[in-house]
């Protein structure tokens, strides 16, 4: 496929996503969340890419990168088409500080995309690969990663009833309320819901969207990653149609959001996880 006819593709699923919910079809939009918090890691266009060409893929990775994993994709499968980032590197100067590498020598310049390849996990054969995690209900040590990323970007978190009333958690811009006698389960998401809005609701967002679109998109990064770390979640479809307000453009901005907002809190619960898998997570 050409880069030209995968971009038409990301469009095209995208403007697909926007009808579906503008015809009410809510749970369309719940089942591209389940995807993103497969692939985190991945850009909104690949996420839309990767649902549209392989609905329920749970694993991806390059023909090679399978290789070293162990894996052979089988003949005659085939590949999920993506945007891939196409970069160069150079010395670098003053100017281009920001973007050294590691070694301080060179760095690395995004300058285009082109179409690449990935392949489904079931699509493959070969070595079983490595769990990434197994928790089914309990957060287990993701709530102390939480807790100590929230406390590294100076968000205090305290415990409280009688200030929440009915509510399970609250957040006041750089201090986050939680109930003291929430499930383990249900107390992570409600502190993933109350960074959310700490992480995207306290600068210039929060005069641009309204409450209900700044509550669906901190539920929605709730609903990505704890989907992500393998709790369960019964999150009604419905809710989530709310990020639609009758055009592609908000959704797509609130889709970024919710994306990068997610990746910026798996990263700090995953690092070591993703370590272990060898698989390769694009951002193009």
């Amino acid at each position: 496929m050409k880069t030209e006819d995968t971009k038409a593709l990301a469009e095209s699923a995208l403007e697909t996503l926007a009808a579906q919910l503008e015809s009410g079809q809510s749970a369309a939009l719940t089942t591209y969340l389940m995807t993103m918090a497969r692939f985190h890691r991945y850009s909104i266009n690949n996420v839309l890419l990767i649902q549209a060409q392989r609905p329920g893929a749970t694993r991806v990775a390059g023909f090679a990168t399978w290789r070293q994993l162990g894996r052979f994709v089988r003949r005659g499968e085939k590949g999920i088409a993506i945007l891939v980032p196409i970069a160069y590197r150079r010395h670098g100067t003053d100017a281009d500080r920001e973007l050294e590498t590691s070694d301080g020598d060179t760095v690395r310049t995004i300058v285009g995309f082109k179409a690449g390849y990935v392949f489904d996990i079931s699509q493959t054969d070969g070595e079983p690969l490595p769990v990434l995690t197994e928790v089914s209900g309990d957060p287990a040590d993701f709530a102390v990663q939480l807790k100590a990323f929230a406390n590294s970007r100076g968000i205090e978190i305290e415990y409280g009833n009688r200030e929440l009333g009915s509510a399970y958690g609250a957040s006041f811009g750089g201090r986050i309320l939680l109930r003291d006698d929430l499930s383990p389960a249900v107390e992570f998401a409600v502190l993933v819901h109350e960074v959310a809005h700490e992480l995207l609701h306290r600068g210039d967002r929060r005069a641009a969207t309204t409450k209900k679109v700044r509550e669906t998109e901190a539920e929605a990064v709730a609903f990505v990653v704890s989907q992500a770390i393998g709790l369960e979640t019964n999150r009604a479809a419905s809710d989530y149609i709310q990020l639609y307000a009758g055009s592609k453009e908000t959704l797509l901005a609130s889709l970024e959001a919710i994306r990068g907002t997610s990746v910026v809190l798996l990263d700090a619960l995953m690092e070591d996880g993703r370590a272990r898998t060898g698989l390769a997570l694009r951002t193009a």
